[in-house]
């Protein structure tokens, strides 16, 4: 039986989804397993309406359903999630590297310009951003999102986060076998990473239909930022891993920001009791019993992300093309690789090598 629930009227002022319309939908284990929300509206100077969802809201559809077989039951993930504590997951906070080179200078100014895009076309007023002074660990704003400007902003930031694992990745591939030299464990993490950007983007997918603007933008941002992150990483591999840290310092802030405000009132939708998390989330996170609300599912992708922030801070200060991989590596003296997570600024060389 599905319902529908307004979330703003639509008189209020247009922005990127400010008309959104949740519509909870039965999972297979009979709970409520997302919410579909139409990013409908934003009004142009001219007047005229610009379409982000272009199904109407009674006519839900499931988004990408699992492909039935005459055999298999299901498909596991290529790379299975390793998992945190809760310890871990509720340490992670927003940080920032202060750029100490010209190269840091240029790839934490690239990420500014990236996050000034994404505020402008997702439709963040001057009232709903952070200081301007700190802007990667600022969390206090005026005025709150909506659950559905939240939606695209994840839509929109996880499009383009799982690309520069796979450039990076396919590029090193590539040096490898033309090169007849061995990567040292850096391909196999680059790719893992853009999997695991993948999966955040399936999981808000199941929650959240774009509509024919919206994909538009995506097709547009992704062919831009693919590009610009090939060209760069043939230059300098170092300043590109540098500015893949930046950009997770970003998508551990916005993440910060959307628990914080689910822990103030302002997101009720995803405070309700109700609210249960899509079931492709439960089963890559494996997460608990009790432990599926909106919520914890935030959390657990802010520890990704703060995994990725670490890590590319990490490999941005090791030698390119001689050093192995530190996260996949064994120890001489038995230590376990390092938990880049809680580890915002990233390991210098001579703590991991």
């Amino acid at each position: 039986m599905l319902s529908t629930t307004s979330l703003c009227t639509p008189k209020q002022p247009a922005r990127l989804s400010r008309a959104v319309a949740p519509l909870f939908h039965t999972s297979t284990l009979g709970y409520s397993a997302g919410v579909r929300v139409g990013l409908v509206a934003s009004i142009q100077r001219d007047g005229s309406s610009r379409a982000f969802s272009t199904s109407p809201v009674t006519q839900f559809r499931e988004f990408f359903p699992i492909k039935e077989t005459e055999h298999i039951r299901r498909t596991p993930p290529a790379w299975p999630h390793h998992g945190y504590t809760e310890e871990e997951m509720l340490n992670v906070v927003p940080a920032h590297r202060v750029p100490k080179t010209w190269g840091d200078w240029v790839a934490w100014k690239a990420v500014r310009s990236c996050r000034w895009g994404m505020d402008f076309f997702t439709g963040m007023g001057k009232e709903q951003k952070v200081d301007k002074a700190h802007p990667t660990t600022a969390v206090e704003t005026i005025k709150p999102l909506t659950e559905g400007q939240w939606l695209l902003r994840f839509l929109f930031l996880e499009s383009i986060a799982g690309v520069p694992g796979m450039v990076a990745g396919m590029l090193r591939h590539l040096h490898s076998i033309r090169r007849l030299k061995r990567d040292n464990g850096w391909i196999e993490l680059l790719l893992e990473e853009s999997y695991n950007e993948r999966m955040h983007l399936l999981t808000f997918m199941k929650m959240c239909e774009p509509g024919w603007f919206m994909k538009l933008l995506l097709i547009g941002a992704q062919g831009v930022y693919f590009n610009g992150l090939f060209l760069s990483y043939l230059v300098s591999p170092k300043i590109t891993h540098r500015f893949v840290g930046y950009l997770e310092e970003e998508a551990v802030h916005t993440y910060t920001l959307a628990i914080k405000q689910i822990e103030d009132g302002h997101l009720p939708k995803w405070a309700d009791s109700k609210f249960i998390v899509p079931d492709i989330a439960v089963q890559y996170w494996h997460m608990p019993e009790g432990k599926r609300t909106m919520k914890d599912l935030i959390l657990y992708i802010r520890a990704d992300e703060a995994c990725h922030r670490g890590v590319n801070h990490t490999l941005s200060n090791l030698n390119q093309k001689e050093d192995p991989n530190p996260f996949a590596s064994e120890y001489k003296d038995g230590r376990d690789p390092p938990r880049p997570a809680l580890k915002p600024q990233g390991y210098e060389r001579e703590e991991v090598l």
